[in-house]
Order: C-alpha cells, then sequence, then structure tokens
C-alpha cells in the first residue's frame, strides 16, 4: 500500500496513524479543528487561530522512531508546568502558533514543522478556520424526551447526558484544498476510532469532505471503536456507531468497517452490526486489533502492530 489518508482527532487518530506509518509510503492526517478546551482553547481564544492541539499530536505520531524523531516526539508533547502563563501549555501547540504567526499560514506551519521532524507525509486541517460542536443532547431534564443543545467540544465530550447528534459553526464550512486532495488521491482513507462525536463525525459536516469521500477510489475504512465512552456514546452499541454515521452523512458509501474480534462476539449482536454496514454498503471484517496488557487484558486501546496488520489485510474494492 502506497498512500493512506486518515481522517480524525487525538488518541484516536494518534493510534491509527502509528499504525499507517508501518504500512505505508506516505500518509496524510486530516484533523478536525473544533477543540476548545485546554492549551488549545487559549491558543484559539487569544490568536484567533485554529487549535493545535490535535495537529501536534498527529505530528507526534508520524515523527520517526529513532533517537532524534523519539526525542522530538516527546518534545512536541512535553507540557510546561508550574502556575505562570505558560502553565499547560503543550511546547509543540506554541511551535505551531508561532510558525503560524510568521508564515500567515497554519498549513505551511505545519509542513514546517513536518520537515524540522523528518515525516514522511503530511498534517492538515480539515478546515482553515476554527469550528464549534453543537451536539442535540438528551437526558438532561427530568424529562428523558426533552432535547437541549449543548455547544463546545469539552462540553460535549463530557456531558451527562446523550448525544442525538451534532452540527458545526458554523454550518456547512470549507474544506482545506490539500486535505480534499489527499482523499481523492490515497490507497486508502480511514476514519475513526476516535471520539465518535467530537473527533470522527465533524469530518462528516464538511461537505466538500463528504463529497471527496464519496468520489475517492480508495478502499475506505471505518474503523470502529473498543468500548463506548461516557456521555458521548454511553450505551452505544457497535451498530449505533454506523448508524450515526448514515445519519450525518446521508448517502455515503463506506467499504470495510473494521471491528476488534473480541468486541463484538455474540451471533446476535454480529447479525445488527452487519445489517447496518449493509447499510452504508460496507463488509464487516473482524480482527484483533485491542492493545493487551501483560495479563492478557484488552486495556481499551487499539494496538498500533495489530492494527497495522488489519489495515494491511483489507483488500481493495
Amino acid at each position: 500500500m502506497t498512500t493512506i489518508t486518515c481522517l480524525g482527532g487525538g488518541h484516536g487518530l494518534f493510534a491509527t496513524l502509528c499504525a499507517a506509518r508501518t504500512i505505508a509510503e506516505d500518509i496524510t492526517a486530516v484533523v478536525t479543528v473544533a477543540d476548545d478546551g485546554g492549551s488549545s482553547g487559549r491558543i484559539r481564544r487569544e490568536l484567533g487561530q485554529i487549535p493545535p492541539g490535535d495537529l501536534r499530536m498527529a505530528l507526534a505520531a508520524l515523527s520517526p522512531r529513532d533517537a532524534r524523531g523519539r526525542l522530538w516526539e516527546t518534545t512536541l508533547q512535553h507540557r510546561f508546568g508550574g502556575t505562570g502563563a505558560l502553565a499547560g501549555h503543550a511546547v509543540g501547540n506554541l511551535m505551531i502558533a508561532g510558525l503560524t504567526s510568521v508564515l500567515g499560514d497554519e498549513v505551511a506551519a505545519l509542513d514546517e514543522v513536518a520537515r524540522l521532524l523528518g515525516i514522511r507525509g503530511r498534517v492538515l486541517p480539515m478546515c482553515p478556520r476554527p469550528l464549534e460542536i453543537e451536539a442535540e443532547v438528551v437526558g438532561l431534564e427530568e424529562d428523558a424526551r426533552v432535547v437541549r443543545p449543548v455547544r463546545g467540544q469539552v462540553a460535549v465530550a463530557s456531558t451527562p447526558g446523550q448525544v442525538r447528534r451534532i452540527r458545526l459553526i458554523p454550518e456547512q464550512p470549507p474544506a482545506t484544498p490539500e486535505a480534499v486532495a489527499a482523499i481523492r488521491g490515497a490507497d486508502m482513507v480511514t476514519l475513526g476510532p476516535g471520539s465518535w462525536f467530537t473527533s470522527v463525525l465533524p469530518h462528516l459536516q464538511v461537505p466538500e469532505l463528504v463529497a471527496a469521500l464519496d468520489g475517492t477510489e480508495a478502499l475506505r475504512v471505518v474503523v470502529l471503536n473498543l468500548v463506548s465512552e461516557p456521555g458521548e456514546t454511553a450505551g452505544f452499541s457497535a451498530e449505533r456507531h454506523i448508524h450515526m454515521i448514515a445519519q450525518h452523512a446521508p448517502g455515503l458509501g463506506v467499504d470495510r468497517i473494521l471491528v476488534d474480534e473480541d468486541t463484538v462476539r455474540g451471533a446476535s449482536e454480529r447479525s445488527y452490526l452487519e445489517r447496518a454496514a449493509a447499510g452504508v454498503g460496507a463488509e464487516v471484517v473482524y480482527a484483533a486489533v485491542a492493545e493487551l496488557d501483560a495479563d492478557g487484558r484488552a486495556t481499551g486501546r487499539h494496538d498500533p502492530r495489530r492494527l497495522a496488520a488489519a489495515l494491511a489485510g483489507l483488500g481493495r474494492r
């Protein structure tokens, strides 16, 4: 496999990129830009730039595995302590923000950091401007049927209610042109794993990205989460994750749904999942992709090596 484009954000995208780097010659990460918390939120509010945190994590994931690359990965991820103005800021966030201010362009800044790190590939924002996520949430009132809007990535990710759907503000934002080109020119495009409503589904609210996914000749792979997340997807079954894709991007086709073989084991549960997958034109592929601890128990995270083997084994459309 030559070229993989990975859509997502946060720790889920980090795992996918760590896997992809071992099986592809060229990798592009297309990253969400709606974070409004922590260091990213501060940079976003104070400088008006896209939040750099998820972009920084993607750069760290693609850093070379030699000693110099690991040094840069550690440095990018390092956060300042103390109580001063720098407290809580990640070094990589400040590098991206500084280069963006100097060069006047986020994509140019990210490309410059990639060159500094010796990365084989690119890290791109899915949209060239910061976005907000607004969710429809139930379960916040005594009447469980009442739907309330919750705005902001941190608020949506931590809501005690259950998210029904999301939208981006502003609605129908433009895509970064280089991200569209990366999807159209890839051999494989992955979506997920990650926080479903704040890292995965936001890509499907950008019309140009959806059109690129619809028109690409790449193998389109959805990597399902291993566990449901409190708040965002509490109580979600595997097939409900797929229903959310169909709801947020009606008509979009997918080719493969990659599922950990031990996460969905029952015959009836697999039947429901495969029926949901068929609704988006996809085949379900079961594989061992979960990380195991020293006692052989699943940790709830994807193992990059096992995920890489599973992705490499997927056939072309």
